[in-house]
């Protein structure tokens, strides 16, 4: 039996796409990424700069290959409405780009110092690029993104936190001879420091390789994880990468590395939150609620 043809009315939200149609017909069988597809030809644009809404209750429609037309709640008649992202760059380009900054910016202030460096120095320098050179690697052959693109825009937001905070405030008071790091260390808060660092780091990875084997890969399905650290809090690779700051904060004795850390704690845990309720609504009674979502007993 032939498939029935659904057709929508495509209305505009936001800016103008001038070749936008005005409706468009799909064969029933089809998925929402055909939708995204043949939207994206027809406007002579990127599939990655659209974003399309239900016409009814305004709910997303992502472009997946794994949801068909009919269980979006479109009917034949139904509308759409289609908004222009604007230009868009890989995340994946973003994540590389972002942390290239203090991966450069630390190994080269601290080879300027003027001075012999200290042994706090060089142990900042060192904990703070293989913390870096870990994301570019995590970013290059271990991530798995849900999604393609984001906003040029968040290129910049995104940089300007890790080359300016991260890069250029930690390096600057951290490898000035007059820092406290420049002293002399003190083992009984150095060796613990390094073994959260360790810690966290190690942590940080394993909840990493976690979340990966819950998606394909080029997929964006998601799933509940499970092992260390997920039945304790939403989070635990943020759990994780606060710890690493921590150590890095008893190494290199400076507020800048304390100014970075509040930074970065705020906005995983606005991410966290975010996540717990997504993981709620998504999987109902399968998943097991959590009271913390970044930090036992505390977030």
């Amino acid at each position: 039996m032939a498939s029935k043809t659904l057709t929508f009315s495509v209305r505009l939200r936001g800016k103008p796409l001038n070749k936008l149609p005005e409706e468009i017909s799909l064969p029933s069988t089809s998925t929402s990424s055909d939708l995204y597809t043949q939207l994206a030809s027809s406007s002579s644009i990127s599939i990655h700069r659209l974003r399309i809404t239900k016409g009814s209750d305004g709910s997303f429609i992502p472009s997946t290959l794994s949801l068909p037309i009919s269980d979006t709640g479109l009917r034949d008649g139904s509308s759409i409405y289609v908004k222009d992202l604007g230009p868009q760059i890989s995340w994946r380009l973003v994540f590389v780009l972002e942390y290239l900054g203090p991966l450069l910016i630390h190994p080269i202030l601290y080879l300027l110092l003027p001075s012999s460096p200290s042994f706090l120095q060089s142990l900042s320098c060192a904990l703070i690029t293989l913390h870096f050179v870990k994301r570019e690697l995590e970013t290059l052959f271990l991530h798995r993104f849900s999604s393609a693109t984001m906003p040029l825009f968040n290129l910049f937001k995104n940089s300007a936190h890790y080359w300016l905070l991260a890069g250029l405030n930690i390096a600057f008071w951290t490898y000035r001879s007059s820092s406290p790091a420049a002293g002399e260390s003190n083992p009984w808060i150095t060796w613990p420091s390094v073994a959260l660092y360790t810690i966290g780091e190690l942590g940080n990875l394993n909840s990493h390789f976690v979340l990966r084997s819950l998606r394909s890969a080029g997929g964006n399905e998601r799933g509940i994880p499970h092992g260390l650290g997920f039945e304790l809090v939403t989070c635990p690779n943020y759990m994780f990468e606060t710890l690493a700051w921590i150590g890095i904060c008893g190494v290199t004795w400076s507020l800048a590395s304390v100014l970075f850390a509040v930074v970065a704690v705020g906005q995983m845990g606005v991410w966290a939150q975010k996540r717990e309720v997504r993981y709620r609504r998504e999987f109902g009674g399968k998943y097991k609620k959590k009271r913390s979502v970044m930090l036992p007993g505390i977030w």
